[in-house]
């Protein structure tokens, strides 16, 4: 039986002529990466406040991207001006569902928000705007579509260092990425490690320092596997390793 993936939803507005609508959205690009990878996708809203419940469907998560972290999760007591969409319960959510998911031992694979997302979780800090704060001087564009890159397009490379889980899913010494983000981590939580970083010296991966599955990029690898294969790896690894937990949970 093919293993289920909890996707995680970004909160949406809807704006019709007679009414204006929430939405809890996933794009197509998460859904068809695990379907591609032999997965199950089904949507996490964060409008769902039994976590416990959300984790027993699920044999592993994927923490998809989206608007920033209230700067409170992390320690901030200031909001940078370009802090955007921030959403209290999606916050909420996302931290009490890895801390939860990591109890149970529960693959996750996040991406993008979700690497942020990780770092929060386990306790680490974010940089609230790369280009305003505390940047090294680097040409790299980390919102790749202001210098006219398409989103499959690679727009840096990143150097990895693989260790832990990430050895079987990064194994080569750097990798061409694309980049969509205006945060990063900051100081890492203690209970993950940095496996690859981008030139200009931000974390793009990290891995669990435990024996859990857990690995997180800043790139969008859903954006990319369709036209460059190796960018399909991490999903097939997340759905992999949900497969093998659900093995051995199976009854005898």
């Amino acid at each position: 039986m093919k293993p289920v993936i909890g996707v995680t939803c970004s909160p949406a507005e809807d704006v019709r002529p007679w009414a204006t609508f929430q939405k809890q959205t996933v794009s197509d690009n998460y859904l068809d990466a695990v379907a591609g990878a032999g997965g199950i996708p089904i949507m996490l809203p964060s409008r769902v406040d039994d976590v416990d419940r959300v984790l027993d469907l699920v044999d592993g998560l994927l923490l998809t991207g989206g608007a920033d972290f209230d700067p409170a999760c992390y320690g901030d007591a200031s909001t940078h001006p370009t802090t955007y969409g921030v959403d209290p319960r999606r916050d909420a959510f996302e931290i009490a569902l890895i801390r939860g998911a990591i109890e149970r031992d529960i693959p996750i694979l996040g991406i993008c928000r979700g690497i942020q997302a990780l770092n929060v979780a386990l306790g680490g800090t974010l940089v609230q705007d790369i280009p305003s704060q505390d940047a090294p001087q680097s040409s790299i564009a980390h919102r790749q579509y202001e210098s006219g890159h398409a989103p499959h397009e690679p727009s840096h490379r990143v150097d990895v260092t693989p260790e832990g889980v990430a050895a079987d899913v990064f194994a080569m010494p750097s990798l061409a990425v694309n980049s969509f983000h205006h945060q990063a981590i900051a100081a890492l939580a203690p209970a993950l490690r940095s496996v690859a970083t981008s030139p200009d010296g931000f974390i793009e991966a990290v891995c669990h320092a435990g024996p859990c599955w857990v690995i997180g990029v800043q790139w969008h690898p859903e954006m990319m596997f369709a036209h460059h294969s190796e960018h399909l790896r991490p999903f097939q690894a997340l759905v992999e390793a949900a497969a093998t937990r659900r093995l051995t949970l199976a009854p005898a």
